[in-house]
Formats: C-alpha cells, sequence, structure tokens
C-alpha cells in the first residue's frame, strides 16, 4: 500500500494565549528555527518570550480564525480531500503540521498501522529552507526511527521552478488581477523571510525565491517587486522587508498595489493577518489608495492540478497506472 502524507508549518489548536504558548514552545525550540545555542536560548524563550508574545499573537490568530478553525488548517485538510479524491483506492493521502496536530510521527504511525510499505512525505513548501523543508524531514526521520519495521521513504523535492507550479501561480495571479476593481501601479512578491545568517552559511532558500519571481514575472509579462517578511528578533533579516515596503510605495507614486504570496501553499496567519490586514493599514495609511491582497493558491483548480502533477511524478514507479 502507497501512502502519501502532505505536511506543512502547523497552527495552534485554538486563538487563545494557552494553546499558542505551547504552539510556540515547539516551534521556536526547534534549532532550524532559532539556530543560536539552546543553552543560551532556553533561557530567553522559557523567561521572555513566552510570557510575552503569546497574548500578541492569540489576538491575530483571532482576527483570521473561521468556524472551520485554523485557516492554515481548514484549507490543509481540503486539500487532502481533493488529493485522495484524484488517486482514490490507489494511495492513502493524509496531512500532518510540523509543529502541533496532527503530529508528524502519529500520521506515519497511523498510515504504517493502514499497511502502507511504501509513503511519499511532500512538504508544502515550494522553496527549500532547513528551517522549513529540512525540518520537517527531521521530524519524519526521528519518527521513522523509533520504529523497528521502517516503510520506505521519498519526499517531494522543492518545486519553485517547476512548470507546474509556475503556471499555477500564473493562472491564480491573473484570475485575481481581473477580479480587481482598479488597475495595480506595482505587484508585490511577499516570500517569509528568514535571518540573513542563514543565506551566507549555504541555505538556498531566498535565490530559490528570486528564482521563482523571476520565472513568474516572464511568465506574466511584468515585473515584480521581491519582498521578504515576518521578521522577528534583531538580527538582520532577507531585505527589502514587506512592512517598510508598502509604508514606502505611496511616497514613491505607487499609490495602488496588488499583494501575493507565492511562497505559502495556503493562507494563514502571515497572509491573512501581517498582509491582508495590517499590510493594508500600513499602506494606506501612508496614502496608498487602493490595497488588495490576492490569495495563495490553497485549494483552488490550479493549485490541485500542479500537485496531481508533482506527486504523480514523484510516485512513479509505486504507482500503477490509473
Amino acid at each position: 500500500m502507497i501512502g502519501l502524507l502532505l505536511v506543512n508549518l502547523g497552527t495552534p489548536d485554538a486563538p487563545t494565549a494557552p494553546a499558542v504558548k505551547r504552539y510556540l514552545a515547539e516551534f521556536l525550540s526547534d534549532p532550524r528555527v532559532v539556530e543560536i545555542p539552546q543553552i543560551i536560548w532556553q533561557p530567553i524563550l522559557r523567561g521572555i518570550v513566552l510570557n510575552t508574545r503569546p497574548k500578541k499573537s492569540a489576538h491575530a490568530y483571532q482576527q483570521v480564525w473561521t468556524e472551520e478553525g485554523s485557516p492554515l488548517a481548514a484549507i490543509t485538510k481540503r486539500q487532502t480531500a481533493a488529493i485522495a479524491a484524484h488517486f482514490g483506492d490507489r494511495v492513502v493521502v493524509d496531512y500532518a503540521m510540523r509543529y502541533g496536530n496532527p503530529a508528524i510521527g502519529d500520521r506515519l504511525a497511523a498510515m504504517k498501522a493502514k499497511g502502507c510499505d511504501r509513503i511519499l512525505i511532500a512538504p508544502l513548501y515550494p522553496q527549500y529552507c532547513g528551517a522549513t523543508t529540512a525540518s520537517v524531514q527531521d521530524a519524519a526521520y526521528a519518527a521513522l526511527g523509533e520504529m523497528r519495521w521502517q516503510p520506505a521513504i521519498r519526499t517531494l523535492p522543492p518545486y519553485y521552478a517547476d512548470p507546474a507550479y509556475i503556471a499555477a501561480l500564473k493562472t491564480s495571479v491573473e484570475d485575481s488581477l481581473a477580479a480587481l476593481d482598479f488597475v495595480p501601479d506595482m505587484l508585490v512578491a511577499s516570500f517569509h523571510g528568514m535571518p540573513e545568517r542563514t543565506r551566507t552559511l549555504g541555505d538556498p532558500y531566498a535565490d530559490q525565491c528570486l528564482e521563482t519571481a523571476r520565472l513568474l514575472g516572464e511568465a506574466l509579462g511584468r515585473p515584480l517587486n521581491v519582498t521578504f517578511q515576518s521578521r522577528f528578533g534583531r538580527a538582520k533579516w532577507l531585505e527589502p522587508a514587506t512592512d517598510t515596503t508598502l509604508a514606502a510605495l505611496p511616497g514613491q507614486g505607487m499609490r495602488k498595489v496588488a499583494v501575493f504570496a507565492p511562497g505559502f501553499s495556503a493562507d494563514c496567519l502571515e497572509t491573512l493577518e501581517e498582509i491582508a490586514i495590517r499590510g493594508r493599514e500600513t499602506f494606506l495609511s501612508a496614502g496608498g489608495t487602493n490595497f488588495a491582497y490576492m490569495a495563495c493558491l490553497n485549494d483552488g483548480a490550479a493549485s490541485l492540478e500542479m500537485f496531481e502533477i508533482l506527486l504523480t511524478r514523484e510516485l512513479d514507479g509505486w504507482l500503477a497506472p490509473s
């Protein structure tokens, strides 16, 4: 039996300070995420960060929480259901979160209990980064390390330049632009930020983001303004920053802007609250007149077609023809 495990970043179980604190404790304790020696970082995390940040973050989650729960969890569930319907009984399809629930180890164990002896693990990150893709693989192999009888494992490679991904983005952006009641002076492609140090240490993430934007700009026939969001801490992060860019654009004559987040496979706190709410406020308060946040690929038709292409290719040799 073949298994397919989709994995995204994660989310608190509820938009409350205690739930967010549990989530952040796991997330920020990952040495892939915070590359500070744990003997130094843990006292800061436990003594300061986890006593100040959860309440603020819980308020942010409350702004985007839905009847289905966290947007990221709800969209990932819908993506999983649609992909499962595509593959039918040929593949057992499930999903997990790197942080929070459902946990990677739990879902791998459940898939093995269902008879899956071959599993494709698919981190839903188009661009590779040690803090995302590698962390998913770390967690998966740690769980496998506890198993006496392990299934065979494959992992989905980064797909930042894959023609199927670029085509899906092009369709999504063009459809979103066509639905606007104004013509943007500029398109901003906002990617999640990383400390600049990760780039100097050899992480390919920043360069892969730029390549995605280059290929998409060529496909759209117009330039994209690339920015990086979600700075945390005092270290120097990748630039230009999304928030400072949005504050500066009106003064440069760019008073109508559309922002999208091509590095995210599903809308989440970082897109819906940080950009669609706070980014809008920043831009308009700086003198902008029209602002639009254009949704991620999510579970739209273009997204599902892309995943069917990518996942079928990675299952080649395992998957019997349909």
